[in-house]
């Protein structure tokens, strides 16, 4: 679960960049996170991963009270999320198996659950036949397909995808969100940072809309495709 409770944060350079916000996803929800460069979604993410803290309020993630975490323990929290980067991250010198597998290896997972949990994570988003494949051989779809597959790895209760179809084809987006939708539907918690109206129009669901550090909108609606995903 993620709750913020009358959060606001004021940068050092007298920026509000977020003010008396106060928001719950639940556990198994999806949610995008709408709004124009500069509302606040940055500072969000940014909270919600402890890099830096609210300046009034109170940030609860994933059963983990921010404001009262201590230091050592912030690599314990950030385990218990998966991240996905609009500029995909991957290690160009690795291959599909190894970039998704080097999540495991970094918190010396054993090796045999490595080698039963990467197969099986690359057959989700539909990749068995680039495993061996190096970023430069991938299109931009299938680079962001292994982002979501590293996110997912480690069996994250939270997923935080942020601009995932921001540079892909417009087609492919639709792909993404749909891979996204179906990580969503075993359970995982989705939140999707976007600026693509279009694609949240099209798959409805809750809808978050930040504007000028204050959330202005939040609401459930229906999508084009609404009976696909009902």
């Amino acid at each position: 679960m993620v709750e913020l409770k009358d959060v606001s944060v004021t940068y050092s350079s007298g920026v509000d960049a977020l003010n008396h916000v106060s928001l719950k996803i639940n556990d198994g929800d999806f949610a995008f996170v709408v709004g124009s460069s500069g509302a606040g979604k940055s500072t969000m993410i940014k909270l919600l991963l402890k890099e830096i803290d609210a300046t009034e309020g109170k940030v609860y993630v994933n059963g983990y009270h921010l404001g009262k975490l201590k230091r050592r323990k912030i690599p314990e929290l950030r385990r218990t999320i998966g991240i996905v980067f609009q500029d995909f991250r991957l290690i160009p010198s690795m291959t599909v198996y190894e970039n998704i597998a080097f999540v495991l290896r970094v918190i010396d997972a054993p090796a045999k659950y490595i080698r039963k949990r990467v197969p099986y994570v690359i057959s989700l988003v539909g990749l068995q036949a680039k495993t061996n494949s190096y970023p430069n051989e991938l299109s931009g779809g299938e680079k962001q397909r292994v982002a979501i597959a590293r996110a997912l790895v480690n069996d994250p209760k939270l997923i935080i995808a942020d601009e995932p179809t921001g540079n892909i084809d417009p087609e492919l987006s639709y792909e993404i969100v749909e891979l996204l939708k179906g990580i969503n539907a075993c359970g995982t918690t989705i939140l999707m940072v976007t600026h693509e109206h279009d694609l949240v129009r099209y798959f409805g669901g809750r809808i978050i809309n930040i504007a000028q550090g204050e959330i202005v909108y939040d609401e459930i609606i229906g999508g084009a495709d609404e009976s696909e995903w009902n």
